[in-house]
């Protein structure tokens, strides 16, 4: 009994799937049945969404405004949201400029070498000019009206008269008679009062030029982050400028 049933399994046929037909090549590989189910459950999405808008459609009101109405454009059977934030006001022509033909990894790179520069350059420099300009108050107390009438600055600081004015770097006079100058000539003084205001302007120049890379940064990192795909879209707070960038409100997304 047990060799005739192999036997019979042996001899059975084999069912194989029908192929394309050799005058039907031309059409391309032959739907089977699993790609029908798909196409078929595909097609079945698609007019249960068309029959669920046409119904919304009938049910609106033709009265009733929608700032969505203003607010969104069709584009080459696209939809699309419009920016109510004009690129013009938000961005100057140098950041415009970067942010299409560079990446993120080289703004981060030139940001990071101009601040490398000002803090060697204020190392250098030591900002005293700066701190003499800077504004401030100097209280000495005196034990009577005739002092206070007599009172003289230099000599309670025991300095040169003109050096008063200055914040750092005051020196007294027993420091004076010791210094021995080595510049006595009046044309390499505005020689060096010159290389020195040079320094300053490279300064100031570099700091604003850090300060435009860390806004550019800014919003390439903004714009990197509302390219990603999220639950909920992020809120607006504030609209950037030229020299800030956007402030968005983002929902916390716990990731795996």
């Amino acid at each position: 009994m047990s060799s005739w049933k192999k036997a019979a399994k042996s001899n059975q046929k084999v069912h194989r799937e029908r192929a394309q037909p050799s005058a039907r090549e031309h059409l391309g590989l032959l739907e089977k049945k699993q790609d029908y189910k798909r196409r078929a459950k595909d097609q079945h999405e698609k007019d249960a969404t068309l029959r669920l808008l046409r119904k919304r459609a009938l049910n609106r009101n033709p009265d009733e405004f929608y700032h969505h109405m203003i607010n969104s454009r069709v584009e080459q059977g696209v939809h699309r949201e419009l920016d109510k934030t004009d690129a013009a006001d938000e961005h100057s022509p140098a950041q415009i400029r970067l942010m299409e033909t560079q990446d993120l990894k080289y703004i981060n790179m030139k940001r990071t070498m101009e601040a490398n520069k000002v803090r060697r350059l204020q190392a250098k420099l030591h900002m005293t000019e700066v701190a003499d300009k800077t504004p401030n108050r100097h209280i000495f107390f005196v034990d009577d009206e005739r002092e206070a009438r007599n009172f003289d600055v230099a000599e309670r600081l025991g300095t040169h008269p003109s050096l008063i004015g200055r914040k750092t770097n005051r020196l007294r006079l027993e420091q004076l008679e010791k210094i021995e100058l080595g510049v006595d000539d009046d044309q390499t003084i505005k020689a060096m009062n010159e290389e020195r205001q040079k320094a300053y302007t490279e300064l100031n120049k570099r700091i604003e030029r850090e300060k435009e890379l860390t806004v550019i940064q800014q919003k390439m990192e903004i714009k990197r982050a509302l390219k990603e795909k999220r639950s909920r879209k992020p809120k607006k707070l504030r609209k950037g400028t030229k020299d800030e960038a956007p402030v968005y409100k983002f929902k916390y997304e716990r990731k795996r």
